[in-house]
């Protein structure tokens, strides 16, 4: 099954291939033009729990930013932590610079996947990626997509995430030796454009041979997943004090943890029932509005109090910075910029 998957699956893709910031062509790679490990490697840390809608401009901005893994790994923290403020999953902003400065000091990316492993922040899926992709070597390169696809091809009805291991080795005996990257950026545009989640347009993929979920009649209803248990809710405090100069007051995060080593408001930890000392004296007042966001394990609503401090009013937490960017800010802290920020108009 192999040849005859990959074969039809490469033919295609090579007429239908998205076209992205980060991508070679089959074509242009077919006339010898190799992909930039660097923009491969980006790419795939970015994409991970994001859609490639919201990559792309991130992604111009970094390259446009730091061209090169070398320029990446001299850019100061707070720098790279700004313009990924906005994609979440803030551990991985800081797995990027420790990777870019790893692969600069031993002079560029090495070309295996365990030489990939090797580096800070790079798992399996993003070794397999890399070396397939960045450098053609045969490697199972399995995410969202691929799993969708593989699980409907085979008819697995086993649930995820238990199924995954499965999922894994049924893409090793289609994944083929020639074209391993074209291969793997095939399948997971096969899965993003034609076997989506919802309403899969069986009638043009150009594997429904193969599939024996489509066959059987259930390959809508694939990949079955196990019931999620229900998030549990925390609250917290927020407090937003702009000084009379302008100066707002506040604070970067702690590098390890939920947006880790990011710039944010002052406030409580994030519990069932917070309790927490404002960070200044000063008269503060309560909005009547609440911020909602929602993360991976759980959902957050914060109380945010607001204050006018005077130009010399100093902070027992955090630190008044004069030149304040709510666009350098995670989300859930421009949610408390944008409810607060009437209130110093």
């Amino acid at each position: 099954m192999r040849d005859s998957f990959a074969n039809d699956l490469l033919s295609w893709y090579d007429r239908h291939a998205r076209v992205l910031p980060w991508r070679i062509a089959p074509q242009d790679r077919a006339a010898g033009v190799q992909p930039d490990p660097y923009r491969v490697w980006l790419s795939e840390v970015m994409l991970q729990q994001t859609t490639v809608a919201a990559v792309k401009a991130y992604f111009a901005r970094f390259t446009d930013l730091w061209p090169t893994v070398q320029a990446l790994a001299a850019a100061p923290d707070a720098d790279v932590m700004a313009e990924w403020a906005g994609l979440g999953y803030y551990a991985r902003a800081r797995n990027l610079l420790a990777c870019a400065r790893a692969v600069a000091a031993q002079g560029g990316f090495p070309q295996t996947e365990s030489g990939l492993r090797a580096l800070p922040g790079i798992g399996p899926y993003t070794a397999a990626a890399v070396a397939a992709i960045a450098f053609d070597r045969p490697a199972v390169v399995v995410d969202g997509n691929v799993e969708r696809v593989i699980s409907r091809v085979f008819a697995v009805e086993d649930p995820l995430p238990k199924s995954k291991p499965r999922l894994a080795a049924l893409a090793a005996t289609v994944t083929p030796d020639q074209r391993p990257g074209d291969f793997a950026q095939a399948m997971m545009d096969l899965g993003a454009t034609i076997c989506t989640p919802r309403k899969p347009a069986c009638g043009i993929c150009p594997v429904i041979a193969h599939c024996q979920g489509r066959r059987a009649g259930i390959a809508a209803d694939l990949p079955r997943k196990a019931a999620k248990a229900a998030k549990p809710t925390r609250r917290g405090i927020a407090y937003v004090a702009r000084r009379a100069d302008g100066a707002m007051l506040l604070e970067r995060r702690p590098d390890r943890g939920l947006l880790g080593g990011t710039l944010g408001w002052p406030g409580s930890d994030w519990t069932d029932a917070p309790a927490h000392t404002p960070p200044m004296d000063a008269t503060w007042t309560t909005l009547n509005t609440e911020v909602r966001h929602t993360f991976t394990h759980f959902h957050l609503i914060l109380t945010v109090q607001v204050a006018h401090v005077p130009t010399d009013a100093e902070a027992a937490q955090g630190g008044f910075l004069p030149d304040f960017a709510p666009s350098a800010l995670p989300t859930v802290m421009r949610k408390v910029w944008e409810a607060a920020a009437p209130h110093f108009d």
